[in-house]
């Protein structure tokens, strides 16, 4: 059976799912961040092709109708639609590369069926600690708006019950037993970690 070269790494808004991205692809480096494409504005410090591919709305539907973003969904309460950007997607592929790929479950189920992914989802211990996460990340949000993150990471904890292959539990100071739970995973399941 050829290695799968594709995972899913989901979570809601504050489950560590970026933190854990990132600590997964410093300690395996065949390992990458797939690079998505976002209409919301880039956030200070954030780098076009690094961190996003930060596209107009009118740019994002045209990629679109050329088949260039290929999964796409929109997130109402940051009025900003992410999808997969196909050319990168297709690069770092040919370049033999691990992709992780932060995503929501309709994007997960994408790479299921496209690339045999693995679907993993990170689940906080609990909603007060996510409720500080978000909160310590940027101390100037405002109620509603925490109000607001906090009740859309509900529903996709609610969601992805049953829906992922693994949920897998990231609770404060327990991260390195966190990123070694997910290693034994992809080991299991074929990838080259």
């Amino acid at each position: 059976m050829p290695r799968r070269n594709v995972v899913v790494v989901a979570g809601p808004t504050g489950s560590g799912e970026t933190t854990f991205t990132h600590e997964l692809i410093l300690a395996y480096p065949n390992f990458v961040r797939l690079v998505t494409a976002t209409t919301r504005p880039p956030r200070p410090g954030e780098r076009e092709g690094y961190d996003y591919f930060f596209m107009t709305k009118e740019r994002f539907f045209e990629e679109v109708q050329e088949g260039n973003i290929v999964e796409h969904t929109h997130v109402p309460n940051r009025d900003a639609w992410y999808g997969t950007y196909l050319p990168e997607l297709e690069k770092q592929l040919k370049a033999g590369k691990t992709l992780v790929v932060n995503t929501d479950l309709r994007g997960a189920k994408y790479y299921k069926e496209k690339y045999r992914a693995i679907t993993i989802f990170i689940k906080p211990k609990s909603l007060d600690v996510l409720r500080g996460r978000i909160m310590r990340r940027d101390p100037t949000i405002s109620e509603r708006e925490v109000n607001s993150r906090m009740q859309q990471a509900l529903e996709e904890i609610n969601e992805a019950e049953n829906r992922y292959d693994y949920v897998v539990w990231n609770a404060d100071g327990e991260f390195v037993d966190t990123i070694g739970h997910v290693v034994e995973i992809l080991k299991k399941e074929g990838y080259d970690v």
